[in-house]
């Protein structure tokens, strides 16, 4: 529903965290000319998310293991998505979490240390006038506006889920 309401038409995807691809895959279909790169630290994550891809006969996505843009070689994307670790390590509802590694669900500083990461190094990897899009915690919005903000970028919105919360958030690279 984002992709669709900013009316991108993406050339050029980066997908940070992938996990299973579903995001990855996802914009594969929608973009299908799109080149799109999925990233995880983690292997076995990317095993599955090569699997799905295989499942699904997606072939315009590369996958990379990396933990966020650490092995990325420089180039530029129209667009950068994530949905990276946002909860806090003192939350009570890690308890009904404990299917999923805490590396892909824990973030210090209250839940906004990767958010803040890949805000600063996205600079380096966006097209001018390309697009970031985090999904967040639902009670993190604001500060996601604050930390895409003070890194510089412009055009920061956030858009609410199905149920009303404040879940994505997007901001445009300055030209």
């Amino acid at each position: 529903e984002t992709i669709e309401h900013l009316k991108l038409s993406p050339k050029t995807i980066l997908d940070l965290g992938t996990g299973s691809g579903a995001i990855a895959l996802s914009l594969a279909t929608l973009f299908p000319t799109a080149e799109i790169v999925a990233t995880d630290q983690s292997a076995e994550a990317l095993k599955v998310a090569k699997i799905n891809s295989e499942l699904n006969h997606i072939s315009n996505v590369h996958f990379i293991q990396s933990d966020w843009f650490e092995t990325m070689e420089p180039r530029h994307f129209d667009l950068i998505v994530s949905n990276p670790p946002y909860i806090d390590t003192n939350d009570p509802h890690l308890i009904d979490l404990a299917y999923e590694p805490l590396s892909a669900l824990v973030a210090e500083d209250q839940g906004l240390a990767d958010f803040k990461s890949i805000s600063e190094q996205a600079l380096q990897f966006l097209k001018p006038d390309g697009i970031l899009i985090f999904e967040h915690g639902w009670q993190q919005s604001e500060a996601v506006r604050i930390i895409l903000n003070d890194t510089g970028f412009t055009d920061v919105s956030t858009q609410k889920d199905l149920a009303g919360h404040d879940r994505v958030t997007w901001a445009r690279l300055k030209a």
